[in-house]
């Protein structure tokens, strides 16, 4: 008994169809982009069992978990109006870009009373520390990598002296990120009593519930609810030239004032998440601000436990209602097919594109990825820039003369729908053109690409094109 061999062949056709139509069934039923829908079909017909794991880890598109509701204080309320009155008469145009992010459900612009730039890991770290110093009530620290190297230790050893000082710590550290922090180097930290928690940490268990992939890559301290920084700053030695000529460029900002305020309520969100324990809503958490402050902040956060992409939606705004200038900084450049489109058309309506990216990335997949899009960006009129003199990490964007971007988010279909992450919008023409200086220091130091003369070998045709196909999922 058994199959004869020429029926073998119709039964693994017809099982492999039923396949087929089972895995596209669940992919439309996603409801994912376009691209990513057929990326994913690829991946599930043509590797079944490996395609099947694979979709299993790092797959299933939502993640559920509990938001705080966004319940803002009276003060906090009046302060948002006055931000919106002061944008709506010194920079009229930005007032629809603070729209899209408040009608997702994002906070509205609010004032800060001073805010810093940093342009280096070496004068992050002393301001961070120094904050962490002058606090007296609590310190909140999330970071996507937080490494047991030397610059860890010294932040290790200053939250224990705060901790033993009365001051309360609690410190959340990504799963996958800071996958080098053993026990031993935490147990000194607990013992001292800070609170560590991690963030959706990686284990078998966890994989049965809960996509891998989902990782928290926000940048977050906030000190007494007063002073908050972020940027593309992790705790690591590879950020300060400390520690050696390798030390990577990047960008971090200070923020005190009201403005610091939504950064600790995604704080308390992500504690909730990691512990599903809620710190008691004592007026420390959120200070009422102590002055008007002269600088207008709004802080806008994604992730995938939303449908929506604020910061996505963000980011295109502001290109598309650019008029002279947009100016992007970026370690990772895989923003999808309508991203790419906003550039190429602001740089044919006559805004100055320009557009920095490392020369060497720390994924050869994703250079390969991003380069497939460089020759349509360069013609329509987008200036790309390589940055020689190592990896340059900022992620970064001044439009026009008023507005400036700093967060944790790359220019990617990871930050944009898998990461959570935040990115704060400064409406503020001396910030901007700090921040517009700051990348005019970068391009100097940058390399100009042009548009090929002549085929490019198929070997590397091939693997960019290969890289963009699989982009979506990158």
């Amino acid at each position: 008994m058994g199959l004869h061999l020429q029926h073998i062949g119709p039964l693994l056709a017809a099982l492999a169809t039923v396949w087929g139509v089972i895995a596209a069934i669940v992919m439309v039923l996603q409801r994912r982009s376009p691209a990513a829908t057929i990326a994913w079909l690829l991946v599930l017909v043509l590797m079944p069992g490996v395609g099947w794991f694979i979709y299993r880890v790092i797959g299933p598109l939502r993640l559920e978990r509990k938001r705080l509701k966004r319940q803002v204080a009276r003060r906090l309320v009046a302060d948002a109006v006055s931000a919106m009155a002061s944008l709506n008469s010194a920079h009229a145009a930005d007032v629809q870009i603070a729209r899209v992010p408040i009608a997702q459900g994002e906070a509205p612009p609010l004032h800060a009373e001073a805010i810093e730039l940093y342009l280096d890991g070496a004068s992050t770290y002393d301001a961070i520390f120094a904050a962490i110093r002058a606090a007296r009530h609590h310190v909140h620290l999330e970071y996507y990598i937080f490494e047991p190297d030397k610059i860890g230790t010294r932040l290790r050893d200053l939250l224990i002296e705060k901790a033993r000082a009365g001051v309360l710590v609690r410190l959340i550290v990504d799963g996958a990120g800071s996958s080098r922090l053993s026990r031993r180097f935490l147990r000194p930290l607990r013992d001292a009593g800070v609170r560590v928690a991690w963030f959706n940490p990686v284990s078998i268990r966890w994989i049965r519930t809960r996509r891998v992939d989902f990782r928290s890559h926000r940048k977050i301290v906030v000190c007494d609810g007063r002073v908050a920084f972020t940027g593309g700053i992790n705790i690591s030695d590879k950020h300060s030239a400390e520690f050696g000529d390798a030390y990577w460029r990047d960008t971090h900002v200070r923020i005190e004032g009201a403005a610091a305020l939504p950064m600790q309520r995604l704080f308390l969100e992500d504690w909730l998440f990691a512990t599903t324990e809620l710190p008691t809503q004592t007026p420390e958490l959120f200070p009422p601000p102590t002055g008007a402050g002269a600088h207008v902040v709004q802080v806008v956060a994604s992730g995938p436990d939303r449908a929506i992409l604020p910061i996505h939606d963000t980011y295109f705004t502001v290109v598309t209602r650019a008029e002279r200038r947009l100016w992007l900084t970026t370690p990772y450049f895989v923003p999808g097919e309508a991203f790419v489109t906003a550039l190429c058309t602001a740089a044919m309506r006559g805004v100055d594109v320009r557009l920095i990216i490392p020369i060497r990335g720390d994924s050869r997949l994703i250079d390969l990825a991003a380069r497939s899009y460089v020759p349509e960006l360069l013609a329509s009129g987008v200036k790309v820039f390589e940055y020689l003199p190592r990896f340059i990490h900022a992620k970064t964007l001044v439009a026009d003369d008023d507005l400036a971007i700093v967060g944790t988010a790359n220019l990617d279909t990871r930050s944009f729908r898998l990461n959570f992450e935040l990115a704060a919008l400064f409406y503020d023409a001396t910030f901007a053109a700090r921040l517009a200086a700051a990348f005019e220091v970068d391009q100097t130091a940058s390399r100009p690409l042009v548009a090929a003369t002549g085929k490019q070998k198929l070997g590397r045709r091939l693997g960019e094109a290969m890289a963009r196909l699989l982009s979506p999922l990158l």
